[in-house]
């Protein structure tokens, strides 16, 4: 067979220079780089894998910083606690440019108006669902809770995480949205959580890879679309009596809303339903430190029964014993990645010779709702809607684990982790 030497030699030079513009010539301070071997891909089928475990790997190998080469991004771990501290106060560790084309992905907002709302969108965030806001949300998310933890009857075995998903997702919904506006039915819970389960590869990859992920989206957003629509039409709400969802399309520039919408309601779900998960199994697995929290849920409401209870914001303030094992199992399942994009070359320190018995301190290393100037929003919302539903199911069921406490997931990197298993759990109305 007749070989063309100038096709040969051109598909070389090509490959040469693709290779060049893909992996140019390191600084020889930067960090181990982990390219893999296919272009544009680099590594990502491994770290697709297991990410979690594929970071873990590389630390041993390569150090606590490293740079991996995914689907056309170099992507740089930092993996000692002081030195994640230190690049999150950075003024050059971005978190928008880090997050822009994600978000275009994943809630098909655009880059225009991203940059157009973004400011708006955080500053309405914080101050809507600061510690001292909290009052307007408490009594809408106690009666939801009781509503949907009332579905669950006298009796009954379920999946502990199906559990808490299916309490959750109406009650944020509602309080959130209004309950004019609540779509929560059977396929949207479908829809949203296969939205859900592909949403970090989604935000990495384009659509045409994932379609059932992209159907979802699709069908999500046009609901949100609707929603949007309704609530603007809807003249009935006075200002003091806003619905946070409201507040955002009064401040809104441009187009776009069901993205903002879809964002926000995934927001406030992505951490609260497996931080809740966790704490109820981490209590449940351990009987002395479920005793213990039984005994300061009586101190406050009495014994406990079928009745409902009031859960007012003074309350959860009684009961710091439970406010302590959320922050734990969050600090045990916590994120693994928090994403920047650093806009200048950034120095790492070694530190080990100045380390003291303080390291590792606790609340020096607490990253479950980020760092920085960024840190997440919503954090004083989820810590309460959780505080609370962990109360009143507890108040209201006795429940025994029928399962294993479950490993952590090694898929979510930039999440609190899934259970990877089956938590099965008994529950009975107390009498």
């Amino acid at each position: 067979m007749d070989i063309d030497v100038t096709v040969v030699l051109s598909l070389v030079l090509g490959l040469i220079i693709i290779m060049y513009f893909l992996f140019p010539r390191r600084n020889p301070n930067s960090p181990p780089f982990i390219r893999g071997w296919i272009p544009w891909f680099g590594a990502a089928f491994q770290f697709g894998k297991a990410p979690l475990k594929f970071i873990e790997q590389a630390r041993i190998k390569y150090g606590p910083v490293f740079t991996v080469y995914i689907l056309g991004n170099r992507f740089t771990f930092v993996t000692e606690t002081e030195d994640v501290l230190e690049f999150l106060k950075s003024k050059e560790a971005d978190l928008d440019e880090a997050v822009q084309q994600a978000i275009q992905r994943t809630v098909s907002i655009s880059k225009e108006s991203f940059h157009q709302n973004r400011s708006m969108f955080f500053k309405l965030m914080v101050q809507q669902l600061s510690s001292s806001n909290l009052h307007q949300f408490s009594e809408t998310v106690c009666k939801e809770f009781h509503e949907h933890v009332d579905h669950l009857g006298k009796e009954g075995t379920e999946d502990l995480s199906e559990l808490v998903r299916h309490i959750m997702y109406p009650t944020v919904m509602k309080t959130l949205f209004g309950k004019s506006f609540c779509p929560t039915t059977k396929e949207f819970e479908r829809h949203f959580q296969n939205y859900d389960e592909g949403f970090e590869i989604g935000s990495q990859m384009p659509e045409f890879f994932l379609r059932n992920w992209a159907k979802s989206k699709t069908w999500l957003l046009n609901v949100f679309e609707r929603i949007a629509t309704d609530i603007k039409k809807d003249k009935s709400s006075e200002s003091d009596s806003k619905t946070l969802i409201q507040h955002v399309l009064d401040n809104m520039h441009g187009n776009g809303a069901s993205g903002y919408l879809l964002l926000l309601f995934w927001a406030s779900q992505v951490n609260a339903v497996s931080g809740a998960f966790w704490t109820l199994a981490f209590i449940l697995s351990n009987p002395s430190v479920y005793k213990n929290i039984m005994e300061d849920i009586g101190s406050v409401y009495g014994k406990a029964g079928e009745a409902r209870i009031e859960v007012f914001e003074d309350d959860l303030k009684k009961l710091p014993s439970i406010k302590q094992c959320i922050l734990e199992a969050l600090r045990l399942t916590a994120p693994g990645s928090i994403i920047r994009k650093a806009m200048k070359p950034l120095k790492v320190q070694d530190r080990w010779e100045e380390a003291t018995l303080k390291k590792n301190a606790f609340l020096d290393g607490y990253l479950a709702f980020g760092g920085g100037k960024h840190r997440c929003p919503g954090r004083w919302f989820a810590l309460m809607e959780t505080h609370m539903l962990v109360i009143i199911l507890l108040y209201k069921y006795q429940f025994t684990l029928l399962d294993p406490m479950p490993k952590q997931s090694l898929l979510q990197l930039s999440r609190v982790c899934h259970p990877d298993g089956p938590c099965r759990v008994q529950y009975k109305l107390r009498e």
